[in-house]
This record gives structure tokens, sequence and C-alpha cells, in this order.
């Protein structure tokens, strides 16, 4: 999911600088492939530069030994990119590239290395990126797109990505992607950098060891951000604006599922009237989007929101603690539940909530915060996702014409 950099999660100088960002820079990156395919392109995002970013060279490879977040290629299966024929390419601001397919054979839940060379950098410091990764990266100066390993005394690493946005895979009409809007629990604030375990990674393995193949041709474009809302801009633009760039304009997508709110409630004042008001929003904005997914005839899979208190309400453990804002998760949930408009839904609430304490996570899911599971609870969660849905909606839903 692109979003609008943080000046936090802005790279350090010297890569970092007043009124210019990556000047003569390399940045290394690896991405979790979620489908095969022999024939692949890639798209780097614009969307939140107010200026142009110049792209002098891009390549791709596979990672050194297939690791996640390995500053190594195995040079033996890199290959430049192109963006209508050039090398280089200068994307207008607010805009993307995609460029020219080429052939290149990937395997789902296998690693691919993304190198990009920035000779001029890009001028102002709004950029592009995405801040949770998961996933380290590298950067140096120079052009070192094709080195076998990013060298040199100015090397960094951090666990973000910039610019990168999606890869585009040729695929048969068999698999079908799987579009799933959120926030930092979709996006996988809590699990271990470089294993790829946030919840729906663990989905994607579950379904690629099913032998069932309408499961194991399902592919994931995770749209979640940490601290997203779905009613305002703040991480990232809000869930209900960014639903046309996330969800409709991606390809491949036959499925639609939002698991977000948390952050609506957790902010919106631990009122009575400020909790009713936008309770009654979310599910409206629910019902729009919803709406917006069936005229594209693709269902609509709802996920109920998880604990989010600390035990006795402590808001100085955990700031979204509330008796109000609990009544608030309930009163959403109980509508994604039983409000009839999802098509279906996963009950990731009642996979993580502590039985005698239902405003709290399990605490073997706490990853610390009581608002975040843990890798234990991720894998409840993927356990026990209802992968039924897939199929039972495997034709699509009714549409506007």
């Amino acid at each position: 999911m692109p979003q609008l950099t943080e000046p936090a999660n802005l790279p350090n100088p010297p890569f970092n600088t007043s009124g210019l960002v990556f000047h003569n820079s390399t940045l290394r990156q690896t991405i979790h492939v979620t489908a095969p395919s022999s024939h692949i392109r890639l798209r780097i995002s614009n969307a939140f530069g107010p200026t142009s970013l110049p792209i002098t060279n891009v390549t791709i490879a596979r990672p050194l030994n297939g690791a996640a977040g390995s500053p190594a290629i195995d040079t033996s299966t890199l290959k430049t990119l192109t963006f209508s024929g050039s090398p280089s390419f200068t994307i207008p601001n607010g805009a993307l590239v995609v460029s020219d397919p080429i052939d290149f054979d990937v395997k789902a839940q296998t690693e691919l290395t993304i190198s990009i060379f920035l000779a001029d950098g890009q001028v102002g410091n709004s950029i592009t990126s995405h801040p949770g990764s998961r996933t380290t990266i590298f950067m140096t100066f120079g052009n070192q797109v094709s080195a076998a390993n990013i060298t040199g005394s100015s090397v960094q690493s951090v666990a973000h990505w910039f610019f990168i946005s999606t890869l585009d895979a040729w695929v048969p009409t068999s698999i079908r992607t799987v579009a799933i809007v959120g926030d930092s629990i979709t996006d996988g604030r809590g699990s271990d950098d470089n294993r790829n375990n946030r919840w729906p990674d663990l989905v994607l393995a579950r379904l690629q060891s099913s032998g069932d193949s309408t499961l194991n041709t399902l592919a994931f474009a995770n749209q979640a951000a940490g601290g997203n809302r779905i009613l305002a801009d703040g991480l990232g633009p809000n869930a209900i604006g960014r639903f046309d760039r996330d969800v409709l304009s991606q390809p491949g997508v036959r499925y639609v599922m939002i698991f977000e709110g948390v952050n609506d409630i957790g902010v919106a004042d631990a009122s009575a009237a400020a909790q009713q008001a936008i309770g009654d929003a979310v599910i409206a904005a629910y019902k729009q989007m919803i709406l917006r997914a069936h005229a594209a005839g693709l269902p609509m899979f709802g996920a109920t929101i998880t604990p989010f208190s600390a035990p006795g309400f402590n808001a100085s453990i955990q700031a979204y603690s509330s008796p109000v804002r609990e009544a608030t998760r309930q009163r959403v949930n109980d509508f994604i539940r039983n409000g009839g408009w999802f098509d279906a839904v996963a009950d990731f609430d009642a996979v993580v909530r502590d039985p005698s304490a239902p405003s709290q996570l399990k605490a073997e899911f706490n990853s610390g915060d009581f608002l975040h599971p843990n890798v234990a609870g991720y894998t409840a969660i993927a356990n026990a996702f209802p992968v039924q849905i897939f199929k039972d909606f495997a034709n699509g839903v009714d549409g506007w014409a």
C-alpha cells in the first residue's frame, strides 16, 4: 500500500538532506511473491510525491539463497527492467509507472529482489513508501543495481519499502487475487522481520499446501498500513478513499476483504456521543465499500475487530482501552457478523479474545501492547481462517453494468 512517508520514516542522512532524497543512491529491496508466473512486470509509485521521480535504472533478481531482507543477489538471475523501452523513466507527481514485461520465473512464497538507482534523487522531502515492510532493505551511494552485494562505507539498512508498489504476474484465469484492506494488524505489526509471518502470509502458506486447486491458486494483495483508518487520513490515506486505487484498480482481484476500524474507534474520544458517531460512521463506510465491491462483481468479506483493551481498561498501558470504546467494538462486530451486508465473515475476534475477559487478547497471543497479536496469534488467525469462502464465491457476485 503506497503512502506518504512520515518524517520519522524518511531515510537518515546522508540519503535525506534538505530538499532532496536518495541522490545518487541505490536501494535494494526484497518482496514476497504470492503467485507463480514466468512473465512479470513491476509498478513503481510516485503517488505521494509532489515532484517528479526520476528512475535511472532498475533490476530484478533472486536474492542469494532465497533469503528475505538480503543485500546479496544471485547474479545469474539478474535482469534489467525497461519502461516504455527505456531503462530510465521520470514518473510525474502523483503517478506510477509499469515496467515492460519480462520473462522471469517466480513461484509463490519465494522472494524477489528489486534494485533501483536514482542518479538525481527526488526533489523535496515528500516521497512515496511503505514504512511497515517487516523486511530489511539496503541503501548505498552509486549505481549498484547489478552488484552481487550492496557494499561501501555508506551502506545503511532500514525496515521500510520505498517506491515499489506491485508485482504484476501474467497468469491463467485460474489464478485470482485476494485484496485485503487493513491496518497494522494486517500489515504485520508484532510479526518477525524477514520471516513473512503476517497473518495473510500464513493464510497463503496454508492455501499453498492445501492440495486444492481452487485454493492454492490464490494470490494476495496486502493493502494495509500501520495506523490506517477507514474514515480519516493519517498514517496513509483513509480506506474508503483509497479503495479504488488499492482494490478496484488492481489486476486479477476476485475477492475483497476488510479488517479495519480499530484505529477509528481508538482515536475517537471515549465519550458516549463520540463513540456513537464513530460506530455509525464505520458501519456506513463498510456499506459503501461493500456496494462498490459488488458493483464490480466482487464478493466482500468482513473480519471482526480484535480486542484492544488492557486489563482494567488501563489507558496508561494501552491508550485505546475504554469500556465505551469496547462497547463500540462490540456493536461494530455485531454488524459485521449479523448485519447481512458482508458476503462472508472471518471472526478473528472469536479466535484471539480471552474467553474470561473478552475485551482483551488471550495472553499467549498478546505481542505486549494489548492491541497487536504476536506470531502465535497470527498463526491462530491463519489456521482458523474460513477458506471455504473462496470456494463459495469462486464465481464472484452479480454486479452492475
